[in-house]
């Protein structure tokens, strides 16, 4: 199977990689769009965009590896980022992580609910250190991590 990209994600690409000096520092801004028309970067996009950029699939693949804003597969209705950086693990954010796993059902490796609503993900920097544990909320903050604020943050993402 391969990828290709809609006419205004192609167009959008375009732009993007006439903004750089050489096609390849374009890799973030492809990658972007590409997610935002699928959801994600599938492994087809990936080849489909080394080729277009002029890069190793490698590279791709590091850069999609690296960032935690694109993805690989497809995400959940409801993305919940728990950061897990120095300051959020020492306030104890690794129990917040497993407490969200344990309360959601995510076995090692699963990190989408079986009903596909939400998506739990354990990432390096949220900027919120002052509020640590952070998470954020499909890109909002919500500071301040408790088990009991989580299980309350999980009846209203439920709720919906």
């Amino acid at each position: 199977m391969s990828y290709a990209p809609s006419a205004t994600t192609l167009e959008r690409i375009g732009r993007a990689i006439a903004l750089y000096p050489e096609p390849g520092a374009a890799l973030l801004p492809v990658l972007r769009a590409i997610q935002a028309e699928t959801g994600f970067v599938p492994a087809e996009a990936e080849v489909w965009a080394a080729e277009k950029l002029g890069l190793q699939p490698i590279r791709v693949r590091e850069v999609l590896s690296f960032y935690s804003l694109l993805r690989r597969k497809p995400a959940g209705r409801t993305v919940i980022q728990v950061c897990r950086n120095l300051s959020c693990t020492l306030a104890g954010a690794e129990n917040i992580i497993g407490f969200l796993r344990d309360r959601l059902g995510l076995g090692p490796g699963n990190d989408t609910t079986s009903d596909g609503r939400i998506t739990l993900v354990a990432v390096e920097c949220l900027g919120n250190c002052d509020n640590a544990p952070c998470l954020q909320v499909d890109g909002v903050d919500r500071g301040r991590m408790t088990r009991e604020a989580a299980e309350a943050l999980l009846r209203e993402i439920e709720a919906k």
